[in-house]
């Protein structure tokens, strides 16, 4: 994207010939780097929180939260993000769409982009979804372990 940007700005104003080639190219990595990179982002934890809500949960609370609901919220809305995709990505593949600029970029592989990333998406939340329920089942687990010892303990 830097290496089209500077091309883009080097014929602007060194050659005095403007290429739209430049600014479609900077677009379509844009795109593709963001709607690959939030699986990643995802499956590493590393997205951004907002805790105003889910802190004022008791912490078995939160975790239920954060770890199952919110990411089963999430993937109904991402499933829901990816059909809709399809549907537009399918649907340029079918009239042959292309962008309107002179290069005339066929845009059906750009937009089936999307919704491969998205699908991406769903198979991470659906991870996190199964760690999560896994987590809370062994968390209660253990919590029935220990009160059993202590009542071993107490006789």
């Amino acid at each position: 994207m830097a290496f089209a940007q500077t091309y883009g700005v080097i014929m602007r104003y060194v050659f005095r010939s403007p290429d739209p080639a430049s600014y479609e190219l900077s677009q379509l990595f844009l795109l593709l780097c963001g709607v690959l990179a939030v699986a990643g982002v995802e499956r590493l934890d590393q997205n951004v929180r907002n805790d105003i809500v889910s802190s004022h949960f008791p912490p078995r609370m939160n975790a239920i939260l954060v770890e199952t609901v919110f990411p089963v919220l999430s993937l109904v809305f991402v499933v829901v993000l990816a059909w809709k995709s399809m549907d537009d990505a399918l649907y340029a593949l079918s009239i042959g769409q292309h962008s309107q600029s002179p290069w005339e970029l066929p845009l059906a592989p750009i937009k089936l982009s999307i919704p491969f990333g998205l699908l991406l998406l769903c198979l991470v939340l659906v991870s996190k979804v199964i760690h999560g329920i896994r987590s809370i089942k062994s968390g209660h687990r253990q919590k029935v372990e220990n009160s059993g010892d202590t009542a071993m303990n107490d006789r």
